[in-house]
């Protein structure tokens, strides 16, 4: 038989067409199978704590349960202690609204609340929907870090947007995204107008976290640009989603004289350009004049018809909120003025926690 179809056209469009149903079917099932998990763990979980109730046993029941599995099912993992114990809260938390103390109470028994609870799931599923579709490995960072649902509903919404790993997640926990993400000083209100003003602002921080640049805090404003262009797959990370890097030093041409970008991105779900510039010193009134005529000849020279306005980020040093606002106030064009921080300058507690380089490699 001729196999001369091999190198067609045709036959490339054809096999890369299953190759893709092939991967989507496999992360369908790995989708329900990981709700599925979620789902039986969240009622073992309802279940310890309405035995406990009604029953009055302590936490000794867990100890109880973790035997009574492993006598039932020796080859079964996901069922131990402290995983029992995961369970027990990972319902309180989100089924109540409440974290429990971990306390140790009385030995008790039996294995069938792991059956019922198994036999409930199948009838319904009382999980909330966005947990389920998260790795149990990821709720357990959270259940250990995360204490009020505001915070950890946005952890869960940020791990399905951005598929994190449980590195990644750690990572931004322990960077406090959560106190930073939308928290940019800025003049939006007054100068955006459209319906998506809450996106945009939410794609902003009022602090980036420059953790993987080895910079001494007399860095100059070069060397922050080139370590950042350098790094810049972990710079679009810290930036956030739909951020894409189009040049340093971008050359604008105006009345014949040339003037310099620090750095242009594009951000594809705003669909606007964003002008960052970057000052190793504390933010500057000036600062905002200067950047303002780099929105206006993108805005006339470079964006498309279909773009929205472009937007400014300064990012300093340091700022003076109260400097900030006065010289936002009289500004027409969108902008944001956050500050860096380097690893250096970040406090132990969130060193700490921070992941290696072999921890992204994956991102």
């Amino acid at each position: 038989m001729s196999t001369d179809f091999l190198t067609t056209s045709e036959y490339q469009d054809f096999i890369t067409q299953l190759k893709r149903n092939i991967q989507q079917a496999r992360n369908t099932a790995i989708r329900k199978v990981n709700a599925e998990l979620i789902g039986l763990y969240f009622n073992i979980g309802k279940q310890i704590v309405a035995k406990q109730k009604e029953s009055k046993w302590g936490d000794g029941l867990i100890g109880q349960i973790e035997k009574d599995i492993k006598l039932a099912f020796p080859d079964i993992k996901g069922f131990s202690r402290r995983n029992l114990m995961y369970m027990k809260n990972f319902y309180l938390f989100f089924g109540e609204g409440e974290i429990v103390q971990r306390a140790v109470g009385q030995i008790a028994k039996p294995v069938e609340i792991v059956q019922r609870a198994a036999a409930q799931f199948l009838l319904e599923t009382k999980v909330p929907q966005a947990v389920a579709q998260i790795p149990w490995g990821h709720i357990r960072i959270i259940l250990d870090e995360i204490k009020n649902l505001d915070e950890a509903e946005f952890y869960i919404r940020k791990t399905i947007e951005h598929s994190w790993s449980r590195a990644i997640l750690n990572h931004q926990i322990s960077l406090r995204l959560y106190e930073r993400q939308g928290k940019i000083l800025s003049n939006f209100d007054n100068t955006v107008q459209t319906q998506d003003l809450s996106l945009l602002k939410q794609s902003f921080k009022d602090s980036y976290i420059l953790d993987f640049l080895e910079l001494t805090e007399d860095a100059k404003e070069r060397d922050l640009e080139i370590a950042l262009v350098n790094n810049i797959s972990r710079f679009i990370l810290e930036l956030g989603k739909g951020f894409a890097f189009v040049g340093k030093q971008y050359k604008l041409t105006i009345g014949g004289q040339e003037f310099f970008i620090d750095l242009l991105f594009y951000n594809y779900i705003l669909r606007r350009f964003i002008v960052v510039e970057l000052k190793t010193t504390e933010f500057r009134p000036e600062y905002v004049g200067q950047i303002s005529f780099y929105l206006t000849t993108i805005d006339r020279d470079i964006k498309q018809e279909e773009d929205g306005g472009t937007i400014g980020l300064i990012i300093c040093k340091n700022k003076n909120n109260t400097v900030v606002e006065y010289a936002l106030g009289s500004s027409t064009q969108p902008t944001g003025v956050a500050e860096y921080k380097l690893f250096s300058e970040l406090p132990e507690d969130m060193r700490r926690y921070l992941p290696s380089e072999e921890d992204l490699k994956g991102v």
